[in-house]
């Protein structure tokens, strides 16, 4: 196997990265960092906006949608970029890479039309309502429920976890709407308007206080029949193919790279300032673990890109390079703890903190990683099944 880029994908890298040279902040400045703020939605909209003008939000998809038809390689490298350089692309993603695939696969034409263009413009921002108190890494426990009421489906139910509701212009909706079927047999999945009348969002707040989660509320909430994607009660299917797509990722290894390299500047700083203490050995041999690993998830993640190129869907390859790349993260960030000491934990906002107190906020956030997305006891067992043909149970 050849681990070289070609030419034209070198080319590509650098001229991502010279747009991001000149529309990112400097260092010191990164007015976006501070995550659920109106300046970081503020700045990330404006941001997003400039990448659809060039039609990089979705270079993969079919030019008649929005996309530019890339090759799957070149996808991968903007990803790569965007997370190594910590470009404030998350609000536009689960609509890039779950709701527009599961359209394009399963919707009809006039969703099509409707709904791909304005994702690939970053004009419609959307979140994604699966998870409920009572179904989370079993979803298909789901008890939300969607009954054919004239020409509409009304909902009634709750979902939790649900990122970005208080920004969203649309919801994508998983709801059974067959209770007396098999629970994987009952689901469909909708398109939401999100200023539906019955919709109450109602904040939650994560480990580091931030505002990105949501519990969203459903009471008797009118959706046209013509937001039913694809065949109903086919739904599962679908959403297990949807998240095929959000587990393929590059952005965990890439952010842990950056992330890496300024703790090892750090540590040389500390060092020839006589910082260091008498653990340097350890510490080295820590450091040098860390960037083995982050590789290992990188290598993982252009397997699935592989996969991809050659008009194969990633299924268990997927849950493989995401069950990693989640564990890892959390290893990352709390060894980088334990480099850094006390130091570490502190917030930006002190003038003790170190690193601008990106591995405090790091920690917190990876925690959620193997929860987010389906848990790691989720992963493992499709690996298990389906990867090494295990019997179920």
């Amino acid at each position: 196997m050849d681990f070289r880029f070609a030419p034209e994908e070198e080319d590509f890298r650098a001229e991502v990265r010279a747009f991001l040279k000149q529309e990112l902040p400097d260092e010191g400045e990164e007015p976006f960092a501070e995550e659920g703020t109106e300046e970081h939605w503020q700045f990330s909209r404006q941001f997003i906006k400039k990448l659809a003008a060039r039609r990089w939000l979705a270079l993969a998809w079919p030019p008649e949608y929005g996309g530019l038809g890339a090759p799957h390689w070149q996808q991968l490298i903007y990803n790569e970029e965007m997370a190594y350089h910590r470009a404030p692309i998350g609000l536009n993603q689960m609509g890039v890479l779950w709701v527009g695939p599961s359209i394009m696969l399963y919707g009809t034409e006039e969703q099509k039309r409707r709904y791909l263009p304005a994702i690939c413009a970053g004009d419609d921002i959307w979140c994604t309502f699966y998870t409920e108190p009572g179904a989370g890494s079993d979803l298909a426990a789901l008890q939300t429920r969607a009954e054919e009421d004239g020409d509409d489906y009304v909902v009634n139910g709750t979902k939790i976890f649900t990122t970005l509701a208080h920004r969203s212009q649309y919801g994508w909706l998983a709801a059974r709407t067959d209770p007396a079927a098999p629970k994987h047999k009952g689901i469909s999945t909708f398109i939401v308007d999100m200023k539906s009348p019955g919709i109450t969002v109602t904040p939650l707040l994560n480990l580091a206080g931030v505002h990105a989660l949501n519990q969203v509320f459903f009471d008797n909430v009118r959706i046209p029949k013509e937001n039913l994607v694809g065949e109903k009660n086919r739904g599962w299917y679908q959403v297990a193919v949807a998240l095929d797509f959000e587990r393929s990722g590059v952005a965990l290894p890439a952010h842990a790279r950056r992330n890496l390299e300024e703790l090892l500047a750090y540590v040389k700083e500390a060092q020839e300032a006589g910082q260091a203490g008498g653990e340097l050995s350890l510490v080295r041999l820590k450091l040098a673990d860390l960037a083995v690993e982050i590789e290992v998830g990188r290598a993982l993640a252009y397997r699935i890109v592989s996969l991809q190129s050659r008009g194969i869907i990633p299924n268990y390859e997927a849950s493989a390079s995401k069950l990693y790349g989640t564990e890892m993260m959390q290893r990352f960030f709390n060894a980088g703890l334990h480099i850094l000491g006390l130091y570490g934990q502190l917030q930006r906002d002190s003038r003790w903190s170190r690193l601008r107190g990106r591995w405090e906020r790091g920690y917190l956030a990876s925690l959620g990683g193997t929860v987010g997305g389906g848990t790691s006891e989720i992963q493992r067992n499709i690996i298990a099944i389906r990867g090494l043909g295990l019997p179920r149970g």
